[in-house]
């Protein structure tokens, strides 16, 4: 939901709590009304809220007094924004992409910001209850303030925050789409500051990712409607700034990897100019309401460095004023399809060690097509149970095996049929039938993985592997030793020795990768995620096979 629907969504909201309506009533007596750019879906907010009588707004304010915030505000806290997560969930504030920055992210970036020179003006794109602007003002008494929000009432909020900070002759705050912000032209440099808002493509018009899409063919960079909204604001701002303009974000960290990922990647290694990204640790949750893996990305309009630092940083307080981390080549990082594993220094494997793809093949479990047909509970169908197979068909099974895999009485069945049905014993024929027959009218038949089978009911299952590996969660893969030779699906690696090994063998191998692999070897995502591809795994590093069989493991 975004522009003139998001606002109508925003307002409606408001109409089902009282304590939001207390909150934008609280703005307006700090002063917001002194902020111009007031829109009217505002000035319709306000009014609304100002009908409220005290009597009627839920006991137990959400505030403290006037006095109590003024006092809270000059110590430099943010009681507005605060306070409007607490009224206004998570769950309601996800569709616009609300997710307030803590205290000390804001500052690592002005303090990089800082190091880049006085801006004369600073953006902020999606500006919430205004506290980054609010710091960046008292990091440069002189510049101009512009916030933009398309939730009218963060656009209150932000006004009461700027007035009662005393910013309210030098901010404004404009309620519309920051895609449309085409900002006058000053005498000076403009900062690009905030957090963008996080909304997946599901949640996007179509309007939007077609011009997403659109403006980016004219820069000659291939984009895709499948970007998060985070990618649309990189382009925004590329299209928006000048020439010597400084900018830091912070977004999720997954465009550092994803296809859709790619209109950014280049955009820094282009126009926008990117100077670092550094990434924060998986295991460190930044934002109280959303589990995601953060990037900050710092970056100077039309620059265009020989390199880009990258950084991993584990601890918030580690962020210092963005400086640091790992000199990546320019034309490196043009060559790389993703970036998260340039963060970290690749070594070459110490001696006595090998990539795992040399010890095993890695292969994700099968597609059944339809897990509703394919996997069943036991007693759940009369098919022969020859035809039945125990399988891994949820990563939470090894998981809670831990490291090895001795029962499959907890395990669902896979239904595996011959691609030639004449194959089977005359008396299995009938039930076979039957089940095709109701399988087909269920649509099983129809989807895109059974049109593409020589055989529409044909899952093909692996053979048992030895080792069975996890390969998304947010914690580290679980490597479990399959000794009940179940089957996997695609939740699932099986790993595969390229020659017999005894089981002594195995049980090392397993146990040293669950010792060993951390999150960052893989690809992290939105939401927390991470992800290791076979190939990927296939490069993890092992002790040699010499050293497996017969030496202490490190």
């Amino acid at each position: 939901m975004h522009g003139e629907n998001g606002a109508r969504a925003a307002i409606a909201a408001t109409t089902e709590s009282r304590d939001l309506y207390h909150l934008v009533r609280a703005a307006v007596s700090l002063g917001a009304a002194d902020v111009p750019g007031w829109s009217a879906a505002e000035r319709e907010l306000a009014a609304t809220a100002e009908t409220v009588t005290a009597e009627t707004v839920t006991a137990g304010s959400p505030l403290p007094s006037e006095a109590a915030i003024r006092e809270q505000i000059q110590a430099g806290a943010d009681p507005l924004g605060d306070a409007f997560c607490r009224i206004r969930p998570a769950r309601q504030r996800r569709p616009l992409g609300q997710t307030y920055t803590p205290a000390p992210v804001v500052a690592a970036m002005i303090a990089w910001a800082a190091g880049q020179g006085t801006p004369h003006r600073v953006i902020d794109p999606g500006v919430g209850s205004a506290r980054y602007l609010v710091a960046a003002a008292r990091q440069w008494p002189h510049a101009r303030l512009l916030g933009v929000d398309i939730d009218p009432v963060a656009a209150v909020l932000a006004r009461g925050h700027l007035a009662a900070a005393g910013l309210s002759g030098r901010a404004t705050v404009c309620l519309r789409d920051y895609r449309e912000l085409r900002p006058p032209r000053i005498e000076g440099t403009t900062l690009y500051l905030g957090n963008p808002p996080y909304v997946r493509h599901l949640q996007i018009e179509p309007a939007w990712k077609q011009w997403l899409v659109s403006r980016a063919a004219e820069r000659n960079i291939a984009a895709t409607a499948l970007a998060g909204l985070h990618a649309h604001f990189f382009l925004a701002t590329a299209i928006a700034a000048q020439p010597g303009d400084t900018g830091t974000f912070v977004t999720s960290a997954e465009w550092l990897d994803v296809n859709y990922g790619r209109l950014v990647r280049e955009l820094l290694l282009d126009e926008l100019g990117g100077r670092a990204v550094h990434i924060l640790d998986p295991t460190i949750e930044v934002f109280p309401d959303a589990v995601t893996t953060a990037a900050i990305t710092c970056f100077r309009i039309g620059d265009k460095p020989a390199e880009v630092r990258l950084r991993q940083v584990k601890r918030v307080a580690d962020l210092g004023a963005l400086d640091g981390g790992r000199p990546v080549a320019r034309a490196e990082l043009a060559q790389a399809a993703r970036w998260t594993p340039l963060v970290h220094l690749t070594p070459k494997l110490p001696a006595g060690y090998v990539e795992l793809g040399d010890l095993c093949r890695v292969h994700r479990g099968q597609v059944t097509g339809g897990n509703a047909t394919w996997v069943v509970a036991r007693g759940a169908t009369a098919l022969p149970r020859r035809l039945l197979f125990p399988s891994v068909t949820r990563a939470r099974e090894l998981f809670a095996a831990q490291d090895r895999l001795t029962d499959d009485g907890p395990l669902r069945f896979v239904i595996d049929l011959p691609a030639d049905l004449d194959e089977l014993p005359e008396d299995d024929r009938p039930v076979v039938a039957d089940f095709l027959t109701r399988a087909r009218a269920n649509g099983a038949a129809d989807g895109y993985i059974a049109r593409a089978r020589r055989a529409w009911w044909r899952v093909g299952l692996h053979a048992p592997a030895p080792i069975l590996a996890t390969y998304m969660a947010r914690r580290p893969p679980a490597f479990v030793r399959n000794e009940v030779a179940a089957r996997h699906i695609n939740i699932a690696h099986g790993l595969y020795p390229r020659e017999d090994l005894p089981p002594a063998t195995l049980d090392r191998l397993a146990g040293y990768l669950r010792a060993s692999v951390a999150v960052h070897q893989g690809r992290t995502y939105a939401g927390g995620l991470t992800k290791f591809e076979p190939r990927e795994m296939e490069r993890l590093p092992v002790p040699a096979l010499e050293t497996l069989r017969h030496d202490p493991l490190p």
